[in-house]
């Protein structure tokens, strides 16, 4: 059933990794299985076995031609540097070629103690691996890169967290696992010959367009390269009012892909300093200040990557400053780029950045929720038989009055009509979001063992731009008895 695996990571120097099997587990069930990621990856669907899938998916059974790896890391973590991090409860089965002809990682989170553990168990909570798969699937469908969901067993065994829970395992899929990380493990041991290893399979793997420059300049144009994807994936978050919650380095993927989602959810109400990370207690990883933390990101990256770009070291850090330093105007147009398409501005004019900040300050101060408030914005955009609703959305609407004449003024600039307008807006605008008091509902169900809730949740976010009769209560944030506010790693 599973398509031919290449081992190319598996392939590099031994210090990049180190072997590891994944360890058995009791009683393992197929919870979920993502029958149309399976295709585009080439598995044999007509040759489907629940039983022997369910083996390969816990860990229990090595699919043949993989090669299982812990991958080595290190990783600032909330500031602070760890030198040694790594897989410490996955396992990177191997690489497989989709039917686009994209290498993708294989990898199962949750199979067990590994050499990189650090004293943990190794296994993953029920909760956290249908919150991945929840979320990771749903950033997928918004066009936003992510790493996908392929399945998830629970292992008919506890683990200890906060109390105990139902242990499971995801399949993860990937472009890749390598991270800002990876580049520090061999930056902080000063081993520039794996550096240099590292960055040339990374242009391999993920920048093919620079293995054509000049050697002088290809590891520089690297790190631009993978800024500019960050700054856009980030750009992305922003729109959708997504906090990822541990944007450590280690948790940067190099491909520029969402990685690792943990306590992670998407803001309601909107308001900058959102945090919902039960472990960031002095908002670092607010979502306002995301982009900040990723330049912090950016310039680490540069620091470890640092004897490539020029073998003078003062040359080198000059180069990879003025690159670093690029940042906030390469993000400021990803940014603006999505809230443009957010508010149906096609043809960009020098006052759009004030007209989208005051919509937001609108938002902050009539305390209206994100995702609806853009949604609306499109049916407003037809006419003002809208404004009602929009303005529903507002505890103080004074914000959003005012606004809502300057942004028609600067719509009627845009040469399409109202009702064009609108399926721009409701394209890239969605009406479903993984709300996360719906989220939790579904986690603590099928803790229980009901996973009805879980289906019809991914099933809704499935479809997360389409009007979905008889949903509407999906559509809706939480009470004030149901807010949650706090999400939590799981590791």
């Amino acid at each position: 059933m599973f398509p031919t695996f290449t081992l190319r990571y598996a392939r590099l120097p031994d210090r990049f990794f180190e072997p590891f099997t994944p360890v058995h587990v009791e009683k393992p069930e197929l919870v979920a299985f993502n029958r149309e990621l399976a295709e585009t990856l080439g598995f044999d669907l007509s040759a489907f076995n629940e039983q022997e899938a369910t083996e390969w998916f816990s860990g229990n059974e090595v699919p043949e031609g993989a090669e299982p790896i812990a991958q080595a890391y290190a990783g600032h973590q909330f500031g602070g540097f760890s030198p040694r991090l790594g897989d410490g409860r996955a396992v990177l089965l191997g690489e497989v070629t989709d039917r686009d002809g994209r290498l993708r990682d294989i990898q199962l989170k949750g199979a067990g103690r590994t050499p990189f553990s650090r004293g943990g168990d190794g296994r993953a909570p029920l909760g956290p691996v249908l919150r991945e798969y929840l979320l990771s699937e749903a950033m997928h469908v918004m066009g936003i890169p992510t790493t996908r969901a392929l399945a998830a067993v629970t292992t008919g065994e506890r683990v200890m967290r906060r109390m105990p829970e139902p242990g499971a395992v995801l399949t993860r899929v990937a472009s890749s696992h390598i991270r800002v990380g990876t580049f520090q493990y061999f930056g902080s041991r000063h081993d520039v010959e794996a550096v240099r290893t590292l960055a040339d399979h990374v242009i391999e793997r993920h920048y093919p367009e620079l293995l054509d420059t000049p050697e002088q300049d290809r590891y520089l144009d690297l790190l631009k390269a993978i800024q500019q994807r960050q700054a856009q994936l980030v750009a992305r978050w922003m729109g959708v009012g997504f906090i990822h919650g541990v944007m450590n380095t280690d948790n940067t993927s190099i491909s520029g892909e969402t990685i690792d989602f943990g306590p992670c959810a998407f803001m309601e109400r909107y308001d900058p300093g959102t945090v919902f990370s039960s472990i960031d207690t002095n908002g670092r990883y607010a979502y306002v200040n995301q982009p900040v933390i990723l330049q912090w990101n950016m310039a680490r990256l540069a620091e470890a990557m640092l004897p490539l770009f020029d073998s003078d070291e003062q040359r080198a850090i000059e180069r990879a400053t003025e690159v670093v330093q690029g940042f906030a105007e390469t993000y400021a147009a990803a940014w603006l780029a999505v809230m443009r398409d957010k508010l149906g501005l096609s043809q960009p004019e020098d006052g759009d950045q004030v007209l989208i900040e005051a919509l937001q300050e609108a938002m902050r101060v009539g305390r209206a929720d994100f995702t609806l408030t853009f949604r609306q914005l499109g049916e407003c955009a037809r006419g003002e038989d809208g404004d009602a609703a929009l303005l529903a959305l507002f505890e103080q609407d004074a914000g959003i009055r005012e606004w809502l004449p300057r942004w028609r003024e600067r719509l009627a600039r845009e040469q399409a009509s109202g009702d064009e307008i609108a399926r721009r807006m409701h394209a890239v605008n969605p009406l479903y979001i993984p709300r996360n008091h719906q989220v939790e509902q579904a986690l603590s169900a099928a803790a229980e063992g009901d996973f009805a809730p879980f289906e019809t949740l991914r099933e809704i976010l499935a479809h997360p731009f389409d009007e979905q009769p008889g949903r509407e209560a999906w559509t809706l944030p939480a009470a004030p008895d149901e807010a949650v506010f706090r999400t939590f790693c799981g590791t």
